[in-house]
Formats: structure tokens, C-alpha cells, sequence
């Protein structure tokens, strides 16, 4: 790889260790992914927040980091494990070793956002502006949505890319690397945000490029987006989709009984005892839409909302939060329904959700059962 004399000069551990190690860390993923240099990004997401992902040796490690290492660009953070103003179901012990991870991303000058989806609420660079994104779906949404250059990186890549500045010039971050090889064509208009997560889920099951082509749908709303975007990057490791005609690509057909299919893998329950939404977290737009499916009903079954605290705040402001709460929701803010010690098998035995994602995390993961329907479904199904 070429590097700058700046960089070779940090890489030998002039500007100390910290960045030293994070040039190595670039460095060895360049030369896996044949890059020819470091380029720069403006801005990095980070994952490995919360603690039942990256255990105590993250911990350890980030408490040793933190001491030394400086972020360089914005640098925001994926969710923890717990909402901060509402730790008392769990153990004092998750929730120590859960802040001193807080602590040392804090320390190191990253923004305490807490979130999946910060499209939704930072401002946003201009179509073509490399960033580092590690958080699967938001990576595959920037790409694909919002036109912005990022591979699918790794807790520790984007955490290295943070303290530089700097990525591996490869891959997506390259214009002729953004055209699909392998167009996907459901023989069914998907609807809902189940049938895009479904498709999703499937696109990143078969597809081993770094960009998939989807044909004959429609261009998907951020709330179908989203869903398409996490359950893909629940499922495989492409890290962008495109929408044309197929033109000179593999064909692929998906078709309702493969929908199905996936579906009963995904779905272990027909009913649960709690709803669970926010897997991405949800934002104004879905907040809204529930709002209005809800209409003066209420839920008939406890139901968690997962959203960043600054959408919550936005939602409050224009008394979104109050309608729902009236309606029987609670809100979990900093917080995902993926990994989350809020929702295991030893406090409720099945939970229903929209989301592709968190039926694969949460029957997984977290061992419980899952009932996996679109949310107008829900809202029909579990309220009066």
C-alpha cells in the first residue's frame, strides 16, 4: 500500500501508540482487500457498544484504548444495552461493566448517540463522501439510500478509522465497485415492511458480492428501506443494493412460497406475550405511522418501543411519545431489541415483532420465541 509520509509516520508510532495502532489495523485490512492507499472519511459509526456483544474482553480493551486514543472525525455510536434512565430490571453488574464501556467511548471524544439509524438524525454529507460505517444496516442504508461511500466495517476497523481519519481505499468505497452482478426479481410486489425485510433477508442469503440489483419493486420508503437494509445485513455480507433492469446479470426470482419459507424459518411462534419494535430503532417517520394506525385504541399486550433518545425527545416535543404511552407502549431509548438483556427467555416466553432482524437475534440470541408479523397486522391483532 502507498501511504502519505504523515501516515507512515503515525504507523511507526510518532504520534503515539494509539494511532499507531490503528494504522496497523487499517493497514492489515488494505492489504486483505487489495487496496492501493488510505482515504480519508469524515465521518465513523461504531459498533461494539453494548456489553453482551463484545463481552469483557471489549471492555478491557476500550479502557485501555480510551486512555490514549482521540477521535478525529465525528464518530457516533451504535446502541448499548439498556435505556440509561431505566436500569433497575437488571443486574448491577451489566450495568457497571455496560457505563465503563459508555465511559471509554465518551473519553475518546465520540458522541453518545446510541444509535442504529444516525441518518436519521445528524446532519448528512453530500452523495459521494466516504465515511466508515460498522453498523450493518445503517452501512447498507447510506450506501444505498443516501449515496454515501462506506464498507461494511467491523467494531474494530470503524473504531480505527475514528481515530485516524482514514480507510482502506477498496471495495465499496470505489465507484465501478457499486454495480451489482446479480439482479434479484420477486415475482410479488412487496407491501409491507415484512415482505422487504423477507426480501432482504433473502438477498443477503444468496448473494456473496458486495452489491445485489433488486428489479421489479418499488422504490422502498424509509420504513421499508430499513427493513430491507437490516435484514440483509442480518444475513449475509453484501453491503449495498441497487434498483434497475436487469441488464447483463445473473437472474434470480423470489417468490411468494420462498417468502413463506423463510418466514417459518425466522417465525417459531404464532402469538407472543410482548411486542417488540425498534430493530433498526424507529424513527419520526415510524412513530407517526403508528401513531396513526393506533388512532384512540390501546395495545392489549405490553409493548417496547426502541428508539434513539433523540428521536424520543423530537417525538415528545410534537406529542408523539404521550399518544403512545396513552396507548400502552413504553419507550427504551439508547437501546436495541437485538442482544438486549431487557428481553430473554427468563422474563417473558415470546415476543412479537415486525422485524426480520430481531426475530433472527431474538430466537437466536436471546432464546426465545417469535411471532413475526407486519405491523398494521399487529396493531389489528393486539389492540382495541
Amino acid at each position: 500500500m502507498q501511504l502519505s509520509r504523515y501516515e507512515e509516520k503515525a504507523l511507526r508510532g510518532e504520534y503515539g501508540e494509539a494511532t499507531a495502532a490503528a494504522y496497523r489495523i487499517l493497514i492489515a485490512i488494505g492489504e486483505a482487500t487489495e487496496a492501493e492507499k488510505l482515504t480519508s472519511i469524515t465521518w465513523a459509526h461504531i459498533s461494539g457498544v453494548n456489553y453482551n456483544t463484545i463481552g469483557e474482553a471489549g471492555l478491557v480493551f476500550l479502557r485501555k484504548y480510551s486512555k490514549d486514543a482521540r477521535v478525529r472525525v465525528r464518530t457516533t455510536v451504535n446502541p448499548m444495552g439498556f435505556d440509561r434512565t431505566n436500569p433497575t430490571k437488571l443486574s448491577s453488574k451489566f450495568v457497571r461493566k455496560q457505563m465503563g464501556i459508555v465511559r471509554s467511548y465518551e473519553r475518546m471524544g465520540a458522541i453518545a448517540s446510541f444509535t442504529c439509524i444516525p441518518y436519521e438524525i445528524f446532519s448528512l454529507p453530500k452523495r459521494g463522501t466516504r465515511v466508515s460505517f460498522a453498523e450493518s444496516s445503517a452501512a447498507i442504508f447510506s450506501n444505498s439510500i443516501l449515496g454515501l461511500l462506506t464498507n461494511k466495517e467491523s467494531a474494530l476497523s470503524a473504531l480505527a478509522s475514528s481515530v485516524t481519519g482514514k480507510s482502506p481505499y477498496s471495495d465499496l468505497r470505489i465507484q465501478e465497485h457499486r454495480q451489482s452482478k446479480v439482479s434479484i426479481k420477486p415475482t410479488f410486489k412487496p407491501k409491507t415492511e415484512l415482505d422487504y425485510g423477507l426480501l432482504g433477508y433473502f438477498a443477503g442469503r444468496i448473494t456473496k458480492d458486495s452489491c445485489v440489483n433488486f428489479e421489479n419493486i418499488p422504490k422502498p420508503g424509509i420504513m421499508t428501506a430499513k427493513a430491507l437494509c437490516a435484514a440483509m445485513g442480518t444475513s449475509g455480507s453484501c453491503g449495498m443494493f441497487t434498483l434497475a433492469n436487469s441488464e447483463r446479470k445473473e437472474l434470480i426470482e423470489f417468490d411468494l412460497k420462498e417468502a413463506s419459507t423463510l418466514k417459518d424459518e425466522l417465525c417459531t411462534s404464532e402469538d407472543g406475550n410482548l411486542i417488540i419494535l425498534g430493530s433498526p430503532q424507529l424513527g419520526i417517520n415510524e412513530l407517526s405511522y403508528l401513531s396513526k394506525l393506533l388512532r384512540e385504541k390501546k395495545f392489549n399486550k405490553p409493548c417496547m418501543i426502541f428508539c434513539p433518545r433523540a428521536i424520543h425527545t423530537q417525538a415528545s416535543e410534537i406529542g408523539l411519545t404521550d399518544k403512545l404511552k396513552n396507548a400502552g407502549a413504553t419507550f427504551m431509548c439508547d437501546s436495541c431489541s437485538c442482544l438486549t438483556p431487557l428481553v430473554t427467555k427468563d422474563n417473558t416466553d415470546s415476543v412479537i415483532t415486525n422485524s426480520v432482524k430481531a426475530a433472527y437475534y431474538l430466537k437466536n440470541s436471546n432464546k426465545v420465541r417469535v411471532a413475526l408479523k407486519d405491523l398494521q397486522t399487529i396493531v389489528n391483532q393486539y389492540s382495541t
